[in-house]
């Protein structure tokens, strides 16, 4: 067998590294989106997909949600914000759920909608208050939550 072909002891680190870094993703990433929809994600995933889901859970999910500085329901809050601005309904739907389990109110998460309002435009805004408030209707016909504002 060529030296090739054995990974280096960088490699083996970086692997062992990499796979602590995925089990703190994972679990981080439970917490805040609930183990029902990340299993669900990971088991819709094939050979094409699998990696894209592993790279989330790792980078995004076990390092960036794990820096110090801001804490959960901040970044929550900012995710809001930036998936507005983004566009991204699907995924504002998803990180409404997590933000409620990180303990924003609906108060909360409302006012983050309307000050997108001035930052990224009426339509935007609009459109991510149709987002959440569907997700908040859809979560206390689950029993998840008892609305506040209605």
């Amino acid at each position: 067998m060529s030296d090739q072909s054995q990974p280096s002891a960088q490699e083996q680190s970086s692997s062992s590294s990499s796979s602590s870094m995925y089990e703190t993703g994972l679990s981080t990433r439970k917490a805040v989106l609930g183990s029902t929809h990340v299993s669900r994600s990971l088991a819709n995933t094939n050979a094409f997909t699998l990696p894209m889901q592993e790279t989330i859970t790792e980078f995004a999910w076990g390092s960036i949600w794990n820096r110090p500085g801001l804490d959960r329901r901040q970044r929550s809050l900012m995710n809001i914000g930036i998936l507005i601005a983004l566009n991204r309904q699907l995924e504002l739907g998803v990180h409404v759920r997590g933000a409620v389990r990180n303990g924003l109110s609906e108060l909360e998460i409302r006012e983050a909608v309307m000050h997108s309002l001035v930052y990224c435009g009426a339509p935007a805004a609009m459109e991510g208050m149709r987002t959440v408030d569907k997700t908040l209707e859809e979560m206390e016909r689950e029993g998840e939550i008892k609305r506040e504002l209605k």
